[in-house]
């Protein structure tokens, strides 16, 4: 096994993007590498100011332990941006203005100054860096460090948008060279930049092939059977199945907070597998419409949800909570979603499909209802009905990942779907079983000698001996000294 050489430790730094759905799994991903190996490796998580608090709340959730301490965090300035608020730097918590955010974001003129200014101010030995930012690639080049690129989108996403896919009759394109049966996804359904190539530019995958490796939040019984098909393609030089990284670390917890006490309790109050947990992400807008149909929709299933909402302004329909009662209760902001997930009184997940949702669910042994929204979220959802059958469709009418395109579902569609889903003996119960099956599967891959354990520990050791090699000046790579 790699050591640190004269007993330095590994400094890591990880980049993510400006939005919870990635500064969560970064920072997970962190507390997981100073778990597995505390006596090599040293973590710091670099973020803008207002980002800062979204860090450490991540952190909170593994509970006052050394492995939490070990992760420090640095910040750079957030780029000015012509009609910004202050402080306003995080897809999740900027409503209108997200668009802004997000251009921000991937503009390299304006992000990666900062960002490089940090890089080569601390100089790490190893930088771990998101997708949006191939930039950082370069920078760590010229230093002559490793870059690990770390996607919170899993293979089977990531090879379906930039590799494996062919029109057919000029509205359907099928994933070509997917193991087992044929996968067929509408035009309509497409990310953005796949639909209009002349915005393909702003995603460059080849930058990961270029990388010392790429790391993926998922475990090999759930994505494994893309896991060589990635590599075939040569898009890294080294592949890490790391996941799920949502998995509270073996340690005792801190005490639960206030905002987590009123959910618990309440799901504790209903029967086992009987509750349809609903929740949208924080990115994606809904509109009211959509809203009302959907309150009307679980009034209507008759079965118990807990739904958690991030609409400010939005009122539900008239009456309608004296109706619903005590069988439901809305949530508005955040929630404990991995607590609620692993609760047992939950039966399904009403879910858009984001990548770290659905993995969360099925760490969880959770089935899912799919009602994706935007991005990638289409495509995901094919893993989790036609590929791993732990989850259906709410709707199978017109959808489309454009918000104007988008068709409001019908209450009496929701209704159906959710009905349907959790009645015993229902259509939910075989998801249920095989969400279970893999659940199992999740819990054993992250344990010690599990498969992302030790892809964990695999990637920190390949990094020591970078490190080493690099020392020696024996190895040159792509520019950089590895």
């Amino acid at each position: 096994m790699a050591s640190a050489k004269h007993g330095k430790k590994l400094r890591i730094m990880l980049i993510p993007f400006f939005a919870t759905s990635h500064i969560g799994p970064h920072t997970d991903l962190a507390v997981r590498l100073a778990a597995a190996r505390p006596d090599a490796v040293e973590l710091t998580i670099a973020v803008t100011p207002a980002n800062v608090s979204v860090v450490r709340a991540a952190l909170q959730r593994h509970g006052a332990s050394a492995v939490r301490s070990a992760v420090k965090i640095a910040t750079y300035p957030f780029p000015a941006v012509e009609g910004l608020p202050p402080g306003v730097e995080n897809l999740t918590t900027a409503a209108g203005d997200a668009w802004r955010v997000d251009a921000a974001a991937i503009d390299e003129a304006l992000t990666r100054p900062a960002q490089e200014a940090l890089i080569r101010e601390l100089s790490p030995d190893a930088v771990f860096n998101d997708v949006h930012f191939f930039w950082n690639l370069i920078v760590a080049n010229e230093l002559g460090v490793p870059c690990v690129t770390f996607s919170v989108i899993g293979p089977f996403s990531t090879l379906a948008m930039h590799h494996l896919v062919r029109t057919i009759d000029g509205e359907d394109l099928i994933f070509t060279g997917f193991p087992g049966s044929e996968i067929r996804i509408p035009r309509a359904e497409l990310p953005e930049f796949m639909r209009c190539p002349q915005k393909q530019d702003q995603f460059k995958p080849s930058w990961t092939s270029r990388s010392f490796g790429i790391a993926f939040n998922t475990f090999l019984d759930m994505e494994g059977q893309y896991y060589e098909l990635y590599q075939c393609h040569g898009n890294a030089k080294h592949t890490y199945f790391v996941g799920p990284l949502s998995l509270p670390l073996p340690l005792p917890p801190v005490g639960a907070t206030a905002g987590e006490s009123s959910c618990i309790s309440w799901l504790g109050s209903m029967p086992s597998c009987s509750v349809v947990y609903v929740c949208f992400g924080t990115y994606a807008s809904i509109s009211d419409d959509q809203l009302r149909e959907l309150a009307l929709g679980l009034e209507a299933s008759r079965k118990p949800f807990l739904w958690v909402l991030r609409a400010d302004g939005w009122v539900p329909p008239a009456g309608w909570e004296e109706r619903v009662g005590k069988r439901g209760m809305l949530v508005r902001g955040w929630a404990p979603q991995t607590e609620i997930l692993s609760h047992s009184s939950i039966g399904a997940f009403l879910t858009h499909c984001g990548s770290s949702s659905l993995l969360e669910a099925a760490a969880a042994g959770v089935p899912m209802l799919t009602w994706p929204l935007v991005f990638d979220q289409f495509i995901e959802e094919r893993l989790v009905t036609d590929v791993l059958k732990i989850g259906e469709r709410v709707w199978s009418g017109a959808r489309s990942t454009r918000y104007e395109e988008q068709v409001t579902v019908p209450a009496e569609a929701v209704a159906l779907a959710v009905a349907r889903f959790l009645e015993p003996g229902g259509t939910g119960e075989a998801a249920r079983v095989r969400a279970r099956e893999l659940a199992v599967k999740a819990h054993a891959a992250v344990a010690e000698g599990g498969s992302s354990h030790s892809d964990l520990c695999r990637l920190i050791n390949d990094l020591i001996e970078a490190k080493e090699v690099a020392g020696g000046g024996d190895t040159i790579v792509a520019g950089g000294r590895w």
